[in-house]
């Protein structure tokens, strides 16, 4: 006796999400030092200037910088104007200029901003439409 498989053809629809709500909230820190440059901090191919010559935002002396994390973004200024990143260096100790190209006097402010308190949300659940499938033949 011979063995008849049936055959059928069917059309699928793919699901449609619809609707949703998603939340992000993001609340950056910044933080901010200043210092001028004095004599000492300008070395031979680079300049050096320790933690401690730096004051926070409300005047205080400093002792280290925060360490710098992924989440950080890190812009130096000389004299008001923005440096670009690959030519400076900070650790916790001390910020280190790639020029010599200073004068004593020379204001300069780190600034660090921390985007370590993003949050995201899905505040209204989508709606996903189930697949319609129609057999054909």
């Amino acid at each position: 006796m011979p063995i008849i498989k049936p055959v059928f053809t069917a059309v699928a629809t793919a699901p449609v999400a619809s609707g949703g709500v998603i939340t992000t909230t993001i609340a950056p820190t910044m933080t901010r030092f200043f210092a001028a440059i004095v004599a000492g901090d300008i070395g031979a191919t680079e300049t050096t200037i320790l933690a401690g010559e730096f004051t926070d935002d409300a005047g205080a002396a400093i002792t280290a910088f925060p360490a710098v994390t992924t989440a950080d973004t890190l812009s130096v200024y000389i004299n008001g104007v923005l440096q670009q990143s690959s030519l400076s260096t900070l650790t916790t100790a001390s910020l280190v200029l790639d020029t010599i190209d200073v004068s004593v006097g020379v204001p300069v402010t780190v600034e660090l901003v921390n985007f370590g308190s993003t949050t995201t949300t899905i505040t209204t659940q989508p709606t996903i439409s189930a697949p319609t499938v129609t057999i054909t033949s």
